[in-house]
């Protein structure tokens, strides 16, 4: 179950890209998520003209602001920032804006805490993913181990059915055609998890 956000214009946002960053099938560098999450007053907050800026364009947003992501911004107080700190240890620089994206498995924003079970995804939404996985341009697709976990569940991604995990610092589940998808700690991990996500980050860099 999850808990969907009030606002009306977010989730209108979500309608028209149910992603963050470029469209999925045209970006280079794809990390899927669960759910994009945003405090429950984001709206009555003047960081939120900016939240709507960035998923309107994030291109242009990365190029004004010199940071991916409106949570990086030093006028927001609320939750994922460590998600999108984490993140931009990898080093990706706005010329880069045109190579990412970001999308939920889940299709709508969320607040609070979730736990999301596969019958609570769209599989319109799902069939998007696949697609932009199998025929789009992203050669280098990440997952952490939840998301990989309800992909499998959802029976809409069957070719993960056989997973051969190499050893590497960012495991290759999943290889063909010159694209890869590698298993991943959740950019919110901290603490004990520190050292691998630094590792992670720099062999994500390296990919570059």
């Amino acid at each position: 179950m999850y808990n969907i956000h009030p606002s009306k214009e977010l989730n209108n946002l979500f309608k028209s890209k149910p992603y963050q960053g470029v469209e999925p099938s045209l970006a280079h560098f794809l990390f899927i998520g669960l759910d994009a999450n945003y405090q429950e007053d984001i709206e009555s907050k003047e960081i939120f003209k900016k939240v709507t800026d960035y998923h309107e364009d994030s291109v242009m947003f990365w190029r004004k602001y010199n940071v991916h992501h409106p949570f990086l911004l030093s006028d927001y107080r609320g939750d994922g920032q460590r998600y999108h700190r984490n993140f931009s240890k990898i080093g990706f620089k706005a010329e880069h804006a045109n190579q990412i994206s970001f999308v939920e498995l889940l299709h709508v924003p969320t607040v609070g805490r979730n736990k999301l079970h596969f019958t609570d995804l769209d599989e319109n939404h799902l069939a998007m993913i696949g697609n932009a996985i199998l025929y789009g341009k992203p050669k280098h697709i990440f997952v952490s181990a939840n998301v990989l976990q309800l992909m499998r569940d959802s029976k809409r991604f069957s070719w993960l059915s056989k997973i051969n995990q190499t050893k590497e610092i960012l495991p290759v589940i999943f290889s063909k055609n010159e694209k890869s998808i590698y298993k991943h700690l959740h950019f919110s991990n901290y603490g004990k998890f520190q050292l691998q996500l630094e590792k992670e980050a720099l062999a994500i860099f390296n990919l570059m």
